[in-house]
């Protein structure tokens, strides 16, 4: 969710949600609140459809946006010793 959806792309999103609803786990991650979607998606009643199925029996982890980045977090500790220039 961080570029606009076209709506072709929106209903193939939802068809792939659809499709995979009741009958397999998955994560999703994304760097937008379900709120934020429908701008992404451009389709309130669609986006409503899509969060419907997502989150209905799912667990959600929110991290803080304000901390350092997770992924950074980690790359520091495998390189700690070594540097760029090195």
């Amino acid at each position: 969710m961080y570029m606009t959806y076209e709506p072709v792309e929106a209903n193939m999103f939802f068809q792939f949600i659809y499709d995979l609803y009741d009958k397999s786990a998955f994560i999703l991650t994304s760097n937008k609140g379900p709120s934020d979607w429908g701008k992404f998606l451009g389709d309130p009643t669609l986006t409503a459809a899509i969060l419907d199925r997502l989150l209905h029996r799912s667990e959600i982890l929110t991290f803080d946006s304000e901390a350092d980045s997770i992924r950074m977090k980690y790359r520091k500790t495998i390189f700690e010793d070594q540097t760029v220039e090195s």
